[in-house]
């Protein structure tokens, strides 16, 4: 709302010093400010409203050092992340580009379906929340929406190559302009590959003739897919003060950089990346985001003041896939999300070999002491805080490692 205020100040009213809202690093700069001090300030006073209506975390007996202190702390503090997000997005950005559209139907339809699941567990006393078959229900729906919008939306578009127009302008002189053609495009990138523009629909090319108009079949599928494992990653991973939200900050901060360079012609035309108009704007989306994780760690970190639930797992899952996807990073999850992959492989594996072994030798065997994979090195003595540390550092390191994808092929 700000950004069409002075945007009118400075193009109609010329008024001096308004011009700076144009910038996206400006508002980016301006986002991230603002969720953090809403996040920290109005904070607190969010935590004290969730501890008076009594929305405390019921602890189940795992066995786990500290478990016990941790039951009564508030939870759905999800809505803290939420509103420090939405409140910046919706002053500062372009709140007709389909890409800030995207991001806040996501954001709030993640943060409904937690909402309910934690609704369920505090107030109806149902420890298992809301049933899974409903959640997979939201997250497909979810996906069918953003992927249909991604594929249909004339205002989704890459940038497949570049023309040359040699322009005469005397005797002596010419100028070559370069101008991207953009087209839509069911189009990726494949890390670490020369020439790594990868598209969908040539998974299709062995139908003959007019494939690419069947490319949704393969696309929207896998869009599915990939909200689904993300949103179900984060919110394992979300088992120990600090852990979801610093390594989800990490992982967006990273995001960041790839939609500021996808959406700046200069820089993906000197990197040799995809340029994708309009994506940059949500730049500043992930800059009040980052904010609001960050203030949000502020009453998260060990001993935790307030749990975020699946009202902030889910949504943080969700975002960061809509992301990815939206950047034509999609492909990159596997590293930039490492932990959550890490995460979600521990309890699969586990889940997979205990019903193996109990099938062929009479006994269930382990493969971890306990899943998620964190719980695990709980079980081994460490204490929350080296465990969430250092899987940050290794957070870290997996960032490192995805921006680095941005020359080393």
């Amino acid at each position: 709302m700000l950004y069409y205020l002075f945007e009118y100040l400075h193009k109609v009213l010329n008024v001096p010093g308004t011009g700076v809202f144009q910038y996206i690093t400006f508002r980016s700069a301006l986002a991230l400010i603002l969720s953090l001090l809403i996040s920290t300030i109005f904070g607190k006073r969010i935590i004290n409203f969730l501890r008076n209506q009594q929305v405390g975390e019921t602890v189940r007996e795992l066995g786990l050092a500290g478990q016990t202190q941790k039951a009564g702390t508030p939870t759905m503090g999800g809505l803290i992340i939420i509103i420090a997000t939405l409140i910046p997005v919706l002053l500062l950005t372009k709140l007709n580009n389909i890409y800030i559209i995207l991001l806040i139907v996501t954001t709030l339809w993640m943060g409904t379906i937690g909402f309910i699941d934690d609704y369920i567990k505090i107030f109806k006393k149902d420890k298992e929340g809301l049933k899974g078959i409903f959640k997979v229900i939201g997250q497909v729906g979810l996906g069918l929406i953003v992927g249909s919008v991604l594929y249909l939306h004339p205002g989704v578009t890459v940038r497949k190559d570049f023309v040359s127009d040699k322009v005469s302008l005397n005797q002596t002189e010419n100028l070559i302009h370069q101008a991207p053609i953009e087209e839509k495009s069911t189009a990726t990138t494949i890390p670490f590959f020369k020439n790594n523009e990868f598209d969908y629909a040539e998974l299709l090319a062995w139908t003959g003739e007019g494939y690419e108009k069947w490319a949704w079949l393969i696309f929207i599928p896998f869009v599915i897919f990939i909200i689904t494992a993300v949103s179900n990653g984060a919110n394992l991973t979300d088992g120990i003060d600090g852990l979801a939200a610093g390594t989800s900050a990490i992982s967006v901060l990273a995001l960041a950089i790839f939609t500021f360079v996808s959406g700046n012609i200069v820089f993906s035309n000197y990197l040799n990346i995809m340029y994708i108009p309009d994506s940059g704007e949500m730049t500043v989306f992930i800059a009040a985001f980052i904010g609001a994780l960050i203030g949000f760690l502020w009453y998260n970190s060990y001993p935790a003041s307030v749990f975020m639930g699946d009202t902030g797992s889910l949504t943080i899952g969700g975002i960061i896939a809509v992301l990815a996807i939206s950047v034509r990073k999609e492909m990159l999850i596997p590293l930039l999300c490492g932990i959550f992959l890490a995460e979600n492989f521990s309890v699969v594996l586990q889940v997979a070999y205990f019903k193996y072994t109990k099938k062929r030798f009479g006994e269930g065997r382990r493969i971890f002491l306990m899943s998620p994979l964190h719980h695990h090195y709980q079980k081994k003595g460490y204490h929350e805080s080296k465990i969430v540390t250092r899987f940050w550092i290794v957070g870290i390191l997996l960032a490192i490692l995805s921006i680095v994808t941005l020359k080393l092929r």
